[in-house]
C-alpha cells in the first residue's frame, strides 16, 4: 500500500514527499506521508487520486478528512496516513518536525511527564 500511495503521489506531481516511519512507535499507524500541493485545487486533486487508486487496488474506502477548504486533507488508509497541504500551511503546522521530535524522545521522557 505505501509503494501505491507514494506512486500515486509522485504520478499527481505532489511536492516536497517526505515518508515518517511509524512502524513499533504508535498504534495510528505504520507509515505517515506528508506532501505539498500547489494550490487548493491541486491538494483536492491529489488525494482524490489517492483514494481512487486505493479502492481500485482493493484496499477499500479510505477516510478523509479537510476535503472541503483542501489546505489541509488527511487520507487514512489504516497502516498508511497521508498529509496533503498547501505550502503555506504546511510550514505552519510543521507535522515533520512534530513528529521527528515526538519520535526521537527516550522512553524516559515520556514516564516522567
Amino acid at each position: 500500500m505505501l509503494g501505491l500511495i507514494t506512486t500515486t503521489l509522485e504520478d499527481n506531481k505532489a511536492e516536497d514527499l517526505v515518508r515518517i516511519d511509524l512502524e513499533g512507535k504508535t498504534d495510528i499507524a505504520d507509515h505517515m506521508l506528508v506532501a505539498s500541493g500547489r494550490s487548493a485545487r491541486h491538494v483536492s486533486a491529489i488525494a482524490d487520486h489517492v483514494v481512487e487508486k486505493l479502492k481500485d487496488a482493493g484496499h477499500g474506502r479510505a477516510r478523509v478528512e479537510g476535503a472541503g477548504a483542501c489546505d489541509w486533507v488527511l487520507v487514512d488508509a489504516g497502516d498508511v496516513i497521508v498529509h496533503i497541504f498547501r505550502p503555506e500551511v504546511r510550514d505552519f503546522y510543521n507535522l515533520e518536525k512534530m513528529w521527528a521530535a515526538e519520535l526521537s524522545k527516550p522512553e524516559a521522557d515520556f514516564a516522567t511527564g
